[in-house]
């Protein structure tokens, strides 16, 4: 199983907001949704752009790229032209920091 990595202060990515940080060498963005914290891949599943370019409209983040739409708390696609979700991530808060895990290999 892998660890826990600590990624950023609480305060460090207020409610609205999101940071691209790297957890056991994957690309993830943590979004605050109203001080509930999410994970996800950082990578767009239609073409690989980064979606830390992209911004939050909700839930959803929105690719700077071609626009595809992805629900933070789930992954899932909501518009195209992505087809496959994203792989979200395991989050806590331990301390007023945000730790992050990397479950795809568990």
């Amino acid at each position: 199983m892998s660890e826990w990595v600590d990624v950023a202060a609480v305060d460090e990515v207020p409610s609205g907001d999101f940071r691209v940080v790297e957890v056991d060498g994957a690309m993830v963005v943590v979004f605050n949704l109203d001080g509930t914290y999410f994970a996800v891949d950082d990578i767009c599943t239609h073409d690989g752009g980064s979606l830390g370019g992209g911004h939050v409209e909700g839930d959803e983040v929105v690719c700077p790229r071609h626009g595809a739409r992805f629900r933070i708390t789930t992954g899932e696609v909501t518009a195209p032209p992505a087809c496959e979700a994203l792989h979200r991530f395991p989050v806590r808060i331990r301390a007023q920091r945000i730790e992050v895990r990397d479950d795809r290999w568990d």
